[in-house]
């Protein structure tokens, strides 16, 4: 058994068995009939983000999306159980199972933010953020899975919207699945870079 198989000391970020029965089917997204949404490939895992996370590469990833800053293993183990704690976080990773000689490594993630609102009779709201690949993982519609199980997941936990923001090019990607333009604009004070 490879150590990507030891499950002994970890611990999930969320219940990850609120996976099972998502579809993806409503997208057109067809993977080979001997793989799943949450298996997509030889060696590929999607679940939840783990406690073990850190070692296998997650903040590496994170840093193709943006400018990471300093984060140390106690910085991440910090916030993941904060994050755990309150409930309202809902990161995917997706792990290579056989790299690194088995130990595993994370190449892709995205996370679901559900904010508890009073407005909509208390209901809830979904949040995208931080949807990124590996660039050597890129193409295999490892995004689109993530995103889509995002998006599918943010119905069955009964969000009333969830939204996202992102580049103009991105547009058309996150059309996909049924992202429209608001409206609305987005506007932002940043304290830090």
């Amino acid at each position: 058994m490879g150590a990507a198989d030891d499950t002994s000391d970890v611990v999930y970020a969320w219940d990850k068995n609120l996976l099972n029965g998502l579809s993806l089917d409503e997208y057109g997204i067809k993977l080979d009939e001997k793989y799943s949404w949450i298996n997509p490939g030889e060696g590929l895992v999607i679940r939840p983000l783990s406690s073990q996370d850190f070692d296998k590469g997650f903040t590496d990833v994170l840093s193709q999306l943006t400018r990471l800053g300093d984060v140390s293993k106690e910085d991440f183990q910090k916030r993941f159980y904060a994050m755990k704690a309150s409930g309202g976080y809902y990161t995917l990773v997706v792990e290579d199972t056989e790299a690194d000689n088995g130990s595993g490594k994370i190449v892709g993630t995205g996370t679901l933010e559900v904010e508890q609102k009073f407005i909509h009779s208390c209901a809830l709201r979904g949040r995208v953020e931080e949807v990124v690949i590996d660039k050597e993982y890129r193409g295999r519609k490892l995004g689109k899975l993530v995103l889509g199980l995002i998006t599918v997941l943010s119905k069955k936990l009964a969000c009333y919207k969830t939204t996202l923001e992102c580049k103009v090019e991105n547009i058309p990607f996150y059309g996909i699945f049924g992202y429209k333009e608001d409206p609305e604009k987005f506007m932002q004070l940043r304290f830090h870079d």
